[in-house]
């Protein structure tokens, strides 16, 4: 029996062992504990570094790290603005990074909000301040509750948004949004929806990012990838849509496209595995 037991345990060893040793997911570092609840991180190509942030209940700080996973910076951003729940990073290429201040977990919010913070100077910061056009109730009931945003992408001056679907009979729709990238109020408008999977622990969608050309969109479950390319427009789920299994979970909440074949992806600390860093190569 003890023998027995111990070739069970043998087995599923090797098993655990083989599927990291097949996934093409690196590990680059373990991160800071400053950034123990890491949601967000984006590569701009003018600094030649990464920026993270940390999720709700954190101070409003901006971090920078080298591709090592090295905290090289901190940037505390004006009291004017807080972190009710950042979730997400993107940038525009021009040194502009935006902070999805959009986490919605009960479905709630009406002060959604994206910072748009100058890399050069982080003092100067402009807001759009928004809502989800199909939003009536705050919150819905609980089986209507689809707008939870913690992943999204600037796109041709506007910003495309995916919900994170906290519906009790979660069926695996992700909602996208279109909200015009400038300071003020608006509307998000309702793109389409899109099926992802029925198994929350695959399908919730935590992060999103775009390549330089604009012809790649990666979103990030904790264990999957969905890359999304040959899409023309607004329509960003009518090209291709290919599923990449990562063989590994964790609290994935972050990923950028460092060049057009490499992703770095981030999770925060759980009790399964620490903030770390990771490296994946689309080739």
């Amino acid at each position: 029996m003890h023998k027995l037991s111990f070739l069970i345990i043998a087995f599923n060893v090797f098993i655990s062992c083989q599927s990291q040793k097949d996934s093409k997911l690196q590990k680059v570092a373990t991160l800071p504990s400053t950034l123990d609840e890491i949601s967000g991180i984006n590569y701009t190509h003018k600094t030649k570094t990464l920026y993270a942030i940390n999720d709700s209940g954190n101070a409003n700080t901006l971090f920078q790290l080298n591709l090592e996973g090295e905290l090289v910076h901190q940037n505390t951003l004006p009291t004017s603005i807080t972190n009710v729940d950042w979730e997400d990073l993107a940038y525009d290429h021009n040194g502009n990074i935006f902070i999805g201040d959009f986490g919605n977990n009960d479905n709630k919010r009406k002060d959604l909000v994206i910072y748009k913070v100058n890399s050069s100077d982080t003092s100067k910061i402009s807001a759009t301040h928004f809502s989800l056009e199909d939003q009536k109730d705050f919150p819905p009931k609980k089986s209507k509750r689809n707008f939870d945003i913690e992943a999204f992408i600037y796109h041709n001056d506007y910003f495309y948004l995916f919900t994170k679907n906290r519906s009790s009979k979660f069926n695996g729709i992700t909602k996208l949004y279109k909200l015009p990238a400038k300071e003020g109020s608006f509307k998000a408008k309702l793109l389409t929806t899109y099926s992802i999977g029925n198994d929350s622990r695959d399908c919730f969608i935590t992060a999103a990012a775009i390549n330089t050309n604009g012809d790649k969109i990666a979103l990030l479950t904790y264990n999957k990838i969905y890359l999304l390319s040959n899409f023309e427009g607004d329509h960003l789920f009518d090209g291709d849509v290919q599923k990449i299994k990562l063989k590994h979970f964790s609290q994935k909440e972050g990923i950028t496209f460092i060049d057009d074949n490499t992703l770095y992806i981030s999770n925060e600390t759980s009790k399964r595995s620490a903030a770390s860093l990771y490296q994946y190569s689309l080739n």
